[in-house]
């Protein structure tokens, strides 16, 4: 079995699926020749050519627009947004067009469209390439959010994202494109979308967190039972929508802590929904209100003074801390 880079396994999984399925198509900026500006689709337009693996202008709400149709009349469209940010110019292609389809059709049509998007900080990058825009589109009914931290789920992940019937946004955490490699299977397989792992197993926390935060949140574990004998129970959620419910909440009352840990800002990001999830459904087995470790209500500062904006492992050990002992 190889071990892959997390770009890597997204680049298998695409020429995976484009050689199983002829309908499968790439559409995004630079994605052709230069391979993308992370290289994820490096080497495929000489396998399959420009006609599946198209380099588009720097016009998101115009690709995407194409890709719509595409979808619609029976392809399946995986389009590439160079940076989160980039999705801007789209935005409204995405909620009024890529996830009303199906609804507005009544199931007449429908939008098996895969969504590609670096996404997060920690790159030291520009203005409008380090954002959190999960919130942005959790609350559009239609439109599944999947988040991978390691090359297997995001193999597995955007093989399942691609034979979906719906449109599927796909968060890729971009500094860990090239952090660690890790065991993927050879060929065809997924993850399914809307089941999440628990990554490690404890009794005194739940660590409710995705992406490139799964790793934070494990080191954070890791040093809470070193110092402290604190046993944390650390859950990837993978997909946002759907979200597994049974397993966050089942996880939470058995422990009667939680911290949810996100890089988005903490006024309104996606993390305020686990809150009220477990407030809804295990608020009688909290010890102590839940915390959260986020990012801070400011646009992401550039270059080194983005480390003091991203959660580390020291914020979530704190968290934990004060949820151990309130």
């Amino acid at each position: 079995m190889a071990k892959l880079t997390l770009i890597q396994a997204i680049n298998d999984a695409l020429r995976v699926a484009m050689r199983q399925d002829s309908s499968v198509v790439l559409m995004g900026e630079d994605i052709g020749i230069n391979g993308g500006v992370f290289r994820a689709t490096d080497g495929l337009i000489k396998e399959f050519g420009s006609e599946r693996v198209i380099d588009c202008p720097l016009a998101e709400s115009g690709f995407l627009g194409a890709a719509v149709g595409m979808a619609v009349n029976g392809m399946k469209p995986v389009v590439e947004v160079q940076f989160d940010g980039f999705l801007a110019p789209a935005h409204e292609q995405l909620v009024n067009h890529v996830a009303r389809i199906r609804h507005r059709s009544r199931g007449r049509f429908t939008c098996p469209l895969v969504l590609r998007i670096p996404s997060w900080g920690g790159i030291r990058a520009l203005e409008h390439h380090s954002e959190s825009i999960e919130a942005w589109y959790v609350n559009n009914p239609g439109l599944k959010i999947v988040a991978p931290s390691n090359p297997y789920d995001a193999k597995g992940l955007l093989l399942a994202a691609i034979a979906d019937p719906d449109p599927v946004l796909f968060m890729e955490p971009k500094r860990l494109y090239r952090a660690f490699r890790a065991e993927v299977p050879e060929g065809w397989y997924t993850v399914p979308i809307g089941k999440a792992a628990v990554v490690r197993e404890g009794k005194d926390v739940t660590v409710l967190t995705y992406g490139v935060h799964v790793h934070t949140a494990l080191e954070a574990a890791e040093k809470a039972a070193a110092e402290h004998g604190w046993q944390a129970e650390v859950i990837d959620l993978r997909s946002l929508n759907p979200l597994d419910v049974d397993t966050i909440i089942g996880s939470v009352k058995k422990t009667g802590r939680a911290v949810v840990l996100s890089e988005a800002p903490r006024t309104g990001g996606f993390h305020n929904e686990l809150v009220a999830l477990i407030n809804d459904h295990a608020l009688e087995y909290l010890e102590a209100p839940v915390a959260r470790v986020t990012g801070f209500d400011v646009p992401m500062p550039y270059l080194l003074t983005e480390d003091l904006f991203i959660p580390d492992a020291g914020r979530v050990l704190d968290a934990i801390s004060a949820v151990r002992t309130y």
